[in-house]
């Protein structure tokens, strides 16, 4: 069994480097919109400060201009008037003079009665004929957007309303923040591949950490015969680090799971060989015992009491012989594979033993279909006989008389396989014997038991042959449809396997 999962994808939708950098581009992100946010309102109150104070000045001069000078007078002509500037004198609510200095010429320009509405709306209902009580309001005009402030005229005893341009203003605090901007996005796209690198960086001993635990993952650890020498890098594995920590744990998982491969592996060769001298040494004891017991027989009178106990013997006794040489073929396909290897016609091979069942098991409907003009495969004759004589035996035992046991030979183009299955129409196998049927020492539920007698080793016998072969084996059923499915890889032209991955070493 596996102790890992294997490992999926080094990089997802959802890895750590990628939940850093958008952490890191987040974070930066809100603190730059802060900063700019922060920085474009203290750039517009210095600037609107600013404006405050020039059309403060502005005023002052406007009104000062004015004392000891006719009514008739305009305020543009003050010295130090910028261009730009405009004013206006409201008596009852009547413009008596107004005017506005061209922003480009410097020249005076008489305001439009259209300017004047506004300004008169604006002087009753937002601005402050106050000098002690500045509030400056702004005012979209036909000469532009302005920004204008209403004090009394003590010359007229009317309103002067006096107003600076806020084009200049608005056109800097626009490109302070389009520039704001722009630093912003280069700032963040310049962290973003900046952190990237970084964190990649910094992430790389742990992907060096994962490939190591995905390359044991990926070994075989079923079979026990697994040397593991991956390790984690010294350099990887140091600890008081968060990845030198998980490095170090899984240097010290390793040599723990290599360490119980090894014990088990030596456990089942010890097994193995226990099997292998068992078997051995009991088939002469056993050979003895059906050799007196028949002699006896030949030789002896017996009553019939007698007779059938000497039979009953020579049974048991058959049975032990055929149980002790399956254990020990058990063992020497366990240790090694030493099958005598030549190209054969699977096909050709199911059919003789299919007509064989059909003489020595009448009992059944026994049909044979070959859907490959050759199913050429390369293995040893006698063990694949072995594997196709134990399905069709375990079909015939397995099942009530009168049922069919459809035999069908046919290849894999896809795969380069050649597909053998054992169809039968009996009682089907339990569904939860049926992940079982395989191991060892197994019996059939009372639903496939038949009256023969069974020790529970043909189909791991059978399971064993074909994997040595390279193959694979598979089972799946119901009532009424059980289906033994071996699967082999097809010879090449010459000799061996088409696919020389496939078949053991």
């Amino acid at each position: 069994m596996s102790f890992f999962s294997p490992s999926t994808k080094v990089s997802s939708p959802h890895s750590l480097q990628r939940k850093l950098l958008l952490i890191l581009l987040t974070s930066l992100t809100a603190v730059s919109v802060l900063l700019g946010v922060l920085y474009n309102a203290g750039m517009r109150q210095t600037l609107m400060d600013q404006l405050n104070s020039q059309l403060r000045l502005t005023t002052e001069r406007a009104l000062n201009y004015s004392q000891g000078a006719p009514a008739v007078n305009s305020r543009l002509d003050a010295p130090g008037q910028a261009a730009g500037t405009l004013t206006a004198r409201f008596v009852d609510k009547y413009v008596f003079n107004g005017g506005v200095l061209d922003e480009r010429t410097g020249e005076r320009q008489q305001l439009s009665q259209e300017d004047a509405i506004p300004m008169v709306d604006l002087e009753l209902s937002d601005l402050h004929p106050d000098k002690d009580n500045f509030h400056p309001v702004r005012a979209h005009l036909t000469v532009g957007d302005y920004y204008l402030v209403a004090v009394k005229d003590s010359g007229s005893n009317g309103i002067l309303i006096v107003g600076l341009p806020l084009h200049g203003t608005d056109l800097a605090l626009r490109g302070m923040a389009w520039l704001t901007l722009f630093i912003a996005l280069i700032l963040i796209a310049g962290a973003g591949l900046a952190g990237s690198w970084l964190i990649s960086r910094s992430l790389a001993s742990l992907k060096r950490v994962a490939s190591v635990a995905a390359s044991v993952a990926a070994e075989d650890l079923d079979s026990g015969k697994v040397a593991l020498t991956q390790r984690v890098p010294s350099a990887d594995a140091i600890p008081g680090t968060e990845v030198g920590n998980v490095g170090n744990a899984l240097n010290a998982m390793i040599s723990n799971v290599s360490t119980a491969l090894t014990a088990r592996e030596k456990s089942q060769a010890q097994m193995r060989q226990f099997v292998a001298d068992a078997s051995h040494e009991l088939r002469t004891p056993l050979s003895s015992i059906r050799g007196y017991t028949e002699l006896l027989s030949a030789t002896e009178h017996f009553s019939p009491d007698g007779q059938r106990s000497i039979d009953r013997v020579l049974q048991q006794s058959s049975r032990m012989g055929s149980l002790v040489e399956n254990l020990l073929l058990l063992a020497r396909l366990d240790e090694e594979n030493s099958f005598k290897r030549s190209r054969l016609d699977l096909g050709m091979l199911t059919a003789d033993i299919t007509e064989d069942f059909k003489l020595t098991a009448s009992d059944h409907h026994w049909e044979f279909e070959c859907c490959a003009e050759q199913t050429m495969v390369f293995g040893d004759s006698a063990s694949l006989r072995r594997v196709i004589t134990n399905l069709l035996a375990n079909a015939r035992k397995h099942t009530s008389a009168g049922n069919t046991v459809t035999v069908t030979v046919d290849q894999d183009d896809e795969t380069d396989e050649a597909v053998l299955e054992v169809h039968d129409t009996g009682e089907g196998i339990a569904p939860e014997f049926l992940p079982k049927v395989f191991e060892r020492f197994t019996r059939a539920d009372k639903a496939r038991s038949g009256s023969d007698g069974t020790t529970g080793l043909g189909l791991p016998i059978a399971k064993s042959i074909v994997e040595a072969h390279g193959g694979s084996i598979s089972v799946s059923s119901e009532p009424g449809n059980t289906v033994f499915e071996v699967r082999l890889p097809l010879a090449g032209e010459e000799t061996g396997p088409k696919t020389p991955e496939a078949a053991v070493k």
